[in-house]
């Protein structure tokens, strides 16, 4: 009898250590960067005083650590150094754009959030002002911040003007932030904890003044809400209007003009050894949207061409509906069938991207472009005006006993400048302009005769690409396209936003590069809104 009063508290005892053990691992893994991966979407404090309209604003829902923990964490051994301190230094460089210094000025107290809004006196017109915000993970952070910052200007030889508005005090005056020539800056300390720097007095009134207004700021905005609840996680929030889409943000004019792209609103999170992008594109009232998929019944055809498809590719989309694509929408389009990328190879992709009601595959690789479509859609007799127009001639040829196999050839001159022999007299030369061959329910269009052999011998599945469109998780977008290494770089590259983040880290980020992917589908608008909008999802791999 006595032995079990002792069992009860050797069985206590167990079941506390346990629980605290459990409850230490669970702050572990709260304080862990691999939170990064899952956290939650909020709106942040600095948002309410940034005008609705503003025409950029950057939210950062961590502090300056964890991003560079996170990636000292998922790298490989021998990379882990080298992948933190492109983060240190891409973290740095932002700073440093922004005149402060990160190591000696914020490091010891820059909290959970930091924000940057671009603002304009006009709506839609130029930026000419700018907000930032710092959070404190102190009380007694922010303060210290401030004091050595304008004592510092003040031995530098700024006149310091020291005002009150809307009950709070604010420091103004012409100095220099780091590094840059005297500007007009102003300063206020919110609720103790929350820095705010403006690019002049007015710019920070005006900030103080829209806090106050529910209907101007926009932490208050119903389709700024809406946007957060949608997107669901994030460590990084960005909002941008028109008017900054084709220069900061590097979109396309075709997407920035009247009548196109009003607004996106998107979320980054980094996602294993990726960086996960979730955006929204609102589109100006009767801008199309890519068409959506079609019905389950009559969508199979897509999961078919991606099981079928063999061989190696280097960039892998499949497109719906791609005849019925609107016109805004035609440049990425082309983009993804490399239509502008020269001459005839070219010119059959894009005359069955028109007629092919869809689904539509579109894979490219060391022997060449190749689509997939269904047997029938479209009929290569429906093509042979158009490519009767361009000089091309259609002509069954069998191959290896497969008499599905027909070609379009061009006759041509020899090039300028060969010497023709006496045997071959005037003889025009026929060139190869693309291959059809059909198997099963399916038809494959080729570059050439190569890459259909490739697609009907090789047992081996473009195994990358299919996993880069399956992370993806979005089976029913208007578009899925999954690059490997060599295009992710070369078109992250062109990207002037990538430019100057190369820039800011001081060195290439693409060369870290390993695959790119992203889906757009058309969006719901949310369940309270009539807005017209689009889904871009968007996954970059990382070594």
């Amino acid at each position: 009898m006595k032995a079990r009063p002792f069992l009860a508290v050797v069985l206590a005892a167990v079941l506390l250590l346990l629980s605290l053990a459990a409850a230490g691992w669970w702050l572990v893994l709260q304080r862990s960067p691999l939170q990064l991966q899952h956290q939650p979407l909020v709106s942040p404090r600095a948002a309410r005083f940034v005008p609705r309209q503003a025409p950029l604003s950057l939210y950062l829902l961590t502090d300056g650590q964890r991003p560079e923990g996170y990636a000292r964490a998922v790298a490989p051994g021998r990379q882990r150094r080298q992948a933190a301190d492109a983060v240190a230094g891409l973290r740095d460089g932002a700073f440093a754009a922004a005149g402060l210094d990160y190591p000696a000025e914020l490091a010891s107290w820059l909290g959970p959030e930091l924000g940057l809004a671009l603002l304009a006196n006009e709506p839609g017109g130029a930026a000419d002002g700018w907000l930032l915000s710092l959070r404190s993970r102190d009380a007694d952070g922010a303060r210290r911040f401030l004091q050595r910052f304008w004592q510092t200007r003040s031995l530098a030889g700024t006149d310091l003007q020291i005002s009150s508005y809307r009950g709070m005090g604010l420091i103004s005056g012409r100095g220099a932030l780091v590094g840059t020539t005297p500007v007009p800056i102003a300063t206020a300390l919110v609720n103790d904890d929350l820095v705010l720097i403006a690019s002049g007095r007015g710019v920070l009134e005006q900030a103080l003044d829209v806090s106050q207004i529910d209907e101007l700021n926009q932490a208050t905005s119903p389709s700024f809400q809406q946007a957060l609840e949608r997107l669901g996680k994030g460590a990084v929030l960005l909002t941008a209007q028109a008017e900054v889409l084709g220069s900061w943000l590097g979109m396309p004019a075709q997407l920035t003009g009247p009548g196109a792209v009003q607004e996106l609103v998107a979320s980054l999170r980094p996602d294993g050894r990726s960086l996960a992008l979730e955006a929204l594109l609102r589109l100006a009232p009767g801008a199309a949207s890519p068409p959506p998929a079609p019905p389950a019944a009559a969508g199979d055809a897509g999961p078919a061409l991606l099981a079928a498809m063999q061989g190696q590719s280097d960039s892998l989309a499949l497109v719906q509906q791609p005849s019925l694509w609107p016109e805004l929408w035609q440049p990425l389009l082309a983009a993804v069938l490399r239509v502008s990328e020269g001459g005839g190879d070219g010119l059959l992709p894009a005359l069955v991207a028109a007629a092919d009601p869809g689904p539509l595959l579109w894979s490219a690789g060391s022997q060449g472009w190749l689509l997939g479509t269904a047997v029938d859609q479209p009929d290569p007799a429906s093509l042979e005006q158009g490519l009767a127009a361009q000089g091309l001639t259609a002509a069954p040829l069998p191959v290896e006993g497969d008499a599905s196999v027909m070609v379009w050839t061009r006759l041509e001159a020899p090039p300028a400048g060969r010497r023709i022999g006496r045997e071959e007299g005037a003889v025009l030369q026929a060139s190869l302009a693309g291959a059809r061959a059909s198997q099963g329910q399916l038809a494959w269009w080729g570059q050439n005769l190569a890459v259909l052999q490739e697609q009907r011998e090789s047992r081996q599945t473009p195994r990358l690409r299919l996993a880069q469109l399956a992370a993806l998780d979005q089976p029913q977008a208007s578009l899925q396209w999954a690059m490997a290494a060599g295009p992710a770089q070369a078109l992250l590259q062109r990207w002037s936003t990538w430019q100057l983040l190369s820039s800011l880290a001081g060195r290439p980020l693409a060369p870290a590069v390993q695959g790119l992917s992203f889906s757009l589908e058309p969006g719901d608008g949310g369940s309270n809104s009539n807005s017209n909008s689009v889904h871009l999802s968007a996954r970059v791999g990382f070594g």
